[in-house]
């Protein structure tokens, strides 16, 4: 089963999707902010689509790794998910994914209205590959101490 990544911004929500075997991540779209009745619509359509078993929630943290006002917007997006959604719901730190992003787009000479558009999706898949990474490590730390 695949997991769904969500990058939860005020204007835009940028979605992100694991492979099956949870390997890989691929940008998925980017979704408006406006309605939330609209965005777990479209939620649910993508989770039904994608048969998605587990949803990785970013948690924008400071660089102290203390939590601000947009953590507590996306803690509470979470209890959203958790209510609508019969899914496990996670957290996964997501520093510095945006600026990551940034990067990327200027290294490959994108104009600033693409970047715009691919911004949220992509920060979505930088979200999802760190956790992908983490639970690949803890299955790797795991077989080691067999």
């Amino acid at each position: 089963m695949r997991v769904l990544a969500i990058d939860y911004g005020d204007k835009r929500i940028g979605l992100a999707v694991s492979d099956a075997l949870r390997i890989t991540s691929q940008p998925l779209k980017t979704i408006p902010n406006h309605n939330t009745d609209q965005v777990l619509q479209d939620l649910a359509d993508i989770i039904a689509e994608y048969q998605i078993s587990l949803i990785v929630l970013g948690l924008p943290l400071n660089m102290d790794s203390s939590e601000g006002c947009r953590a507590d917007i996306s803690r509470e997006f979470k209890e959203t998910l958790n209510d609508k959604f019969d899914l496990p719901v996670v957290l996964q730190d997501e520093r510095l994914s945006s600026a990551e992003v940034e990067k990327i787009l200027l290294a490959g000479d994108v104009s600033r209205a693409d970047r715009k558009n691919q911004r949220d999706k992509l920060a979505a898949s930088i979200i999802l590959q760190r956790y992908l990474a983490q639970i690949q490590g803890g299955k790797n730390n795991n077989e080691q101490n067999k």
